[in-house]
Formats: structure tokens, sequence, C-alpha cells
């Protein structure tokens, strides 16, 4: 099994601190299961390869989900802190 799974942001910094936070997941994976994250301009791409069960890739991309989903409120919040330290 196969996916590609793209998420567009605003520009290349934010998408570049997205795909980082997300990467670090990638380290190590159970065999038979492949995930690569990189940005590329404003745009975040990850390929899962599973040679596994299907409950495996599903939780797989559903991790993935939560964890780029979790990078961009913490992303958020870390603006918004820096934006009130200069008022």
């Amino acid at each position: 099994m196969e996916a590609e799974i793209t998420v567009e942001y605003d520009n290349s910094k934010l998408a570049k601190s997205i795909a980082d936070a997300v990467s670090a997941d990638n380290s190590e994976t159970p065999r038979g299961l492949v995930i690569r994250t990189e940005s590329k301009e404003k745009i975040v791409i990850t390929k899962i390869l599973c040679n596994g069960k299907f409950g495996t890739f599903v939780a797989t991309v559903d991790d993935l989900l939560f964890s780029i989903g979790t990078a961009e409120k913490t992303l958020q919040e870390t603006t918004k802190l820096r934006v009130n330290e200069h008022l």
C-alpha cells in the first residue's frame, strides 16, 4: 500500500518547519513500513509505503495527520507568543 499526502502552507518557512517537526517521527519505523517527509517550496510531501497489515497503514496515516496538526498548533502558539512579547 502507498500514500502520498501533501499539505500546502502560506510560505516555505512554515512548510519546512512542519516537515522538520514530523520528520523526527520518520526515523524508526517497523519492518515493512517506510515514511519520507520533505518540503518543497510551500508544500509538505509525505510518502508512506507499507508492506504490512492494512491496520498499520491506516494507523500510520492517522498518526501523521495528528502530528501535522500538533506541529501546526504549536507553531501557531509560538508565533502568538512572539508577537505578544513585542507589544
